[in-house]
């Protein structure tokens, strides 16, 4: 049972207001965020800490991203209602839930079977509808490429070019790049050959698996 309370509310309008003071300013992310019970997506004995600005551990010691970061990540983006975006990295579904609220087509893959299987239980409870997919997020979704947008929400050692490949010209891609820490890139693809990167700051992610094994 999934219990969205008045304190629940109230946490996240608290969350969504120190998301402001923080310098999220775009009014899409703030009510996509409000909209999106984040407490739903982790272990209730979290529950007290579900709306502070803290990553927390979720299933096969992976992470739920802090909700400044997921705010920084969605803005960059720059999501239009409609547009296809693909997420590599579905996670618990926090952020994937928060593109739909926003009216994307949402594209996520995830390589982890428990992730991949739990999250798809959160987008029935709060009837959100992206494409699931279970696999290799190397290696995008090709067969339904272009994208508008791609987001990736774990930490790539270099820009993928195979990513960048499966973006439409004039798409943009968000991705934290870097080894021991990460430096949010968000690149813009102005035609097939040429690209724009614009640098936003230190982040900590947990890594793409190199070994590409799944669980």
């Amino acid at each position: 049972m999934f219990v969205d309370s008045y304190k629940h509310k109230g946490m996240r309008r608290l969350m969504i207001k120190a998301l402001q003071e923080k310098g999220i300013s775009d009014q899409r992310v703030l009510e996509a965020m409000n909209e999106v019970p984040r407490h739903f997506f982790l272990d209730s004995s979290l529950d007290v800490l579900a709306y502070e600005d803290r990553a927390l551990e979720i299933l096969c010691k992976q992470t739920i991203s802090q909700p400044s970061t997921v705010a920084f990540q969605t803005q960059l983006l720059d999501v239009s209602p409609f547009q296809k975006v693909l997420e590599i990295g579905t996670g618990s579904g926090y952020q994937t839930s928060v593109l739909c609220k926003m009216k994307a087509r949402v594209f996520t893959i995830e390589r982890f079977k428990p992730l991949h299987n739990s999250a798809q239980i959160m987008f029935d409870v709060l009837k959100v509808s992206p494409q699931c997919f279970f696999g290799d997020g190397y290696l995008g979704l090709p067969a339904f490429a272009p994208f508008d947008r791609i987001l990736i929400t774990c930490a790539a050692p270099s820009i993928p070019k195979v990513l960048v490949n499966q973006l439409k010209v004039g798409g943009v891609m968000v991705a934290p790049i870097g080894e021991e820490s990460q430096i949010m890139y968000r690149i813009q693809k102005n035609s097939d050959s040429e690209i724009d990167i614009q640098s936003y700051g230190e982040f900590k992610f947990v890594p793409m698996l190199k070994e590409r094994k799944f669980c």
